[in-house]
């Protein structure tokens, strides 16, 4: 069973939903980036996802998009990427997912992305802009399948479209929460349900809701209709107004021990399914 595997295998058994959280990489800069990582993995985090900064990160709000213009003003690449990986792995065995465009990826070409990212300790990607029609370029190249490929579900995936999407997935399945992009405000809890309710019927593996999440109380109510929250433009809109704090670690870490409390409060089904609750949350 992979790492990502094992940790929603552990986190069920508990009654605890997942806490995902996504940075860019080298934001504000490598030596912060990776205390920021560090006070996240110690203060309870799930899941890390790892952005790799793109000059042109379409599927991206302001927030991010800056975070991404931070991390390369300081040299920020892909190779230092998987560098900033193998630290992580000196303190941490939280799983590591890669996000990235796939515009990377093909410069250094996918068979040496697969190898770097195993050997760097990384445990799955995922791939903004490439779909399924698209992977066989990328996973043909692969020499195994140590790495987890994660999926992108939207609100207006259709059905079958969700189980041509899941087909190939494995570690769990990102479920965008509502069209637009990161940092979009707005999250409606009985679409996500209603969605995450067809998406379960076509896959067996974890559901995590992404984008307009921001709170304790919208991690908790995602919690009750899905395997996980993913929250991301949050903690880079922490980063971005703290950029001169010295305790900036600190922040982070009590954020992030506030939003994973918030996991443990909606105990989720025996068997991962949605809990059933519905209800409206907007988010700031």
């Amino acid at each position: 069973m992979s790492r990502l595997g094992q940790v929603f295998k552990e986190l069920r058994q508990r009654g605890e939903g997942a806490l995902v959280g996504f940075v860019t990489a080298g934001d504000p800069n490598p030596e912060t980036s990776l205390a920021l990582i560090r006070s996240m993995c110690e203060a309870g985090l799930d899941v890390l996802e790892l952005g790799v900064p793109f000059s042109d990160p379409t599927a991206d709000g302001p927030v991010i998009q800056r975070s991404s213009a931070r991390a390369l003003g300081q040299g920020m690449t892909l190779e230092k990427v998987f560098g900033l990986c193998r630290e992580i792995r000196r303190f941490s065995r939280v799983p590591v997912v890669i996000f990235s465009y796939y515009n990377p990826i093909l410069a250094v070409g996918p068979d040496a992305f697969y190898e770097k990212a195993v050997d760097a300790g990384a445990d799955g990607v995922l791939v903004v802009d490439l779909p399924p029609e698209e992977s066989p370029e990328m996973l043909d190249a692969w020499k195994g399948r140590d790495l987890d490929l994660i999926r992108l579900v939207a609100p207006t995936t259709p059905t079958p479209r969700m189980e041509a999407i899941t087909r190939e997935a494995s570690g769990f399945v990102y479920l965008v929460s509502m069209t637009g992009v990161t940092g979009s405000a707005g999250l409606d809890l009985s679409e996500v349900e209603a969605t995450a309710v067809r998406l379960k019927q076509v896959t067996s593996l974890p559901v995590c809701v992404g984008f307009g999440i921001s709170k304790p109380e919208h991690v908790e109510a995602v919690c009750g209709v899905a395997d996980g929250a993913v929250v991301g433009s949050a903690f880079e809109r922490l980063i971005e107004e703290n950029l001169e704090t010295k305790t900036l670690p600190d922040l982070i870490g009590s954020y992030t021990q506030q939003l994973k409390a918030a996991t443990r409060k909606t105990l989720l089904g025996a068997q991962g399914n949605p809990a059933g609750h519905a209800a409206g949350v907007t988010s700031g």
